[in-house]
């Protein structure tokens, strides 16, 4: 086997063992028409691989950020897998030098269009599918774009009512609200409890919720309401 293809796919951490995946991956159309022997090339790799990055990606993002909202994943991937990007990436592999063209396509300069690099990137990814499954695919995927991951600029959640009510009392009056169960109603599966909330100018302000400490964040957002409507 040809160093350079024992390189690429050490690199891309899958070992084929059907080597001709590989070697098709890496064959344009030109080279293919103009090559009586080669009887395929890598578009319908590259149909096959677009799928299976675009997946592989999506979990890697999905997982790797719990918090992020779909508009941030999406806009990352969108980041990851667009033809600039994964021509780059190409580049890096060295799969510009690897890749077989025809004259033509040789002579106009294709071993550096972003188009066909990033197509063969992709085409490189359906074969190790084909070779090794999508769970194979996952870990080519992940090794060769893992550092290439933005990362995602940490944005402060908004605190919970009770947390934030705590803040405010603690600021406006030194002390804390005060809660305690007022009572509890319905059957034992299907309890609803009420909670009375004491803040320390003396309002009362009164929840209720499935349990004790959804009654409380309930009763708690009430009150943030009653400051923020009428003030202290």
């Amino acid at each position: 086997m040809d160093q350079n293809l024992k390189t690429l796919q050490a690199v891309i951490s899958h070992r084929f063992s059907q080597v001709k995946y590989l070697t098709c991956a890496l064959t344009h159309s030109s080279h293919a028409n103009e090559v009586e022997q080669v009887a395929w090339d890598n578009e319908r790799l590259e149909y096959l691989g677009d799928a299976v990055l675009e997946l592989a990606v999506s979990e890697m993002l999905y997982l790797r950020f719990p918090d992020a909202a779909e508009g941030e994943l999406t806009r990352m991937r969108a980041g990851l897998v667009n033809e600039p990007a994964l021509a780059a990436v190409a580049r890096d592999l060295g799969i510009d030098d690897l890749i077989l063209l025809g004259k033509g396509e040789e002579a106009q300069g294709g071993r550096d269009r972003d188009s066909i690099l990033s197509d063969a990137l992709e085409a490189v990814f359906g074969a190790v599918f084909l070779d090794g499954g999508y769970e194979a695919a996952k870990q080519s995927a992940y090794a060769v774009l893992a550092e290439r991951i933005p990362v995602l600029p940490e944005t402060p959640r908004e605190k919970d009512p009770k947390s934030r009510l705590q803040e405010l009392t603690q600021r406006l009056f030194r002390a804390r609200p005060v809660y305690k169960l007022a009572r509890s109603l319905g059957p034992e599966h299907a309890k609803t409890f009420e909670v009375q909330l004491t803040l320390p100018d003396g309002r009362v302000v009164s929840a209720k919720g499935p349990n004790m400490k959804k009654a409380e964040q309930k009763a708690a957002a009430n009150a943030l309401k009653f400051f923020t409507e009428r003030g202290k």
